[in-house]
């Protein structure tokens, strides 16, 4: 069996197996007026988060069951972000499951957002991405997150911390382990600049 074809089996059993519950289909209506607080930030196209400085990432159109994994790892400290460990702490798995369905509801970006680093090269190093998350960042996979069309600078902020280990995930970190910053910056743009992905969620 190829290296790349164990990784792929390696990470869904993984995946699957930490989302545990997390497929409970949630209800948008509910979701809409529960997402009213992550909206000051979600819901702002551009906005930045400070120290350091990074778009807050679109969720529009992501997997409801990543959207619930993440929250999970907000609420337990595996991602390292105060107002969002704070934010998430309070949170049901119904809040979740509410919250999840209502930004996933949104379709996709009409237009493809422009990048500033080096797309093609990007691409050219795409293929072990592209097993999880799809060619263009768009994989029907739910257990893996929509990229395609997020925020260029949040995509690498967060390679560089699965990277560093700031942000814990056993794919994740074991993935990008050999990665030069170059390489980090590259798969950014590549996936940031790719068509009919996320949009912001507006109320």
């Amino acid at each position: 069996m190829k290296t790349s074809v164990r990784w792929r089996i390696l990470a869904v059993m993984m995946v699957g197996a930490m989302l545990g519950s997390a497929h409970a289909a949630g209800d948008p209506a509910a979701g809409k007026y529960k997402f009213t607080t992550c909206a000051g930030c979600h819901g702002v196209p551009g906005y930045n988060n400070v120290y350091p400085t990074y778009h807050v990432p679109k969720l529009g159109g992501q997997h409801p069951e990543y959207i619930i994994a993440a929250l999970k790892e907000y609420q337990a400290g595996d991602r390292p972000h105060p107002t969002m460990h704070a934010n998430a702490s309070t949170l049901s798995d119904e809040d979740m499951a509410d919250i999840a369905a209502y930004v996933s509801s949104f379709g996709p970006a009409d237009e493809a957002p422009p990048v500033r680093g080096n797309a093609t090269a990007g691409k050219q190093k795409n293929a072990t991405c592209a097993s999880c998350h799809g060619q263009d960042g768009n994989g029907s996979d739910p257990n893996f997150p929509r990229l395609a069309g997020q925020y260029e600078d949040y995509l690498l902020k967060a390679l560089q911390d699965y990277h560093s280990s700031k942000r814990k995930n056993a794919i994740m970190n074991g993935m990008v382990s050999t990665l030069s910053e170059q390489d980090l910056s590259d798969l950014a743009a590549y996936f940031a600049g790719q068509s009919k992905g996320l949009t912001t969620v507006t109320q």
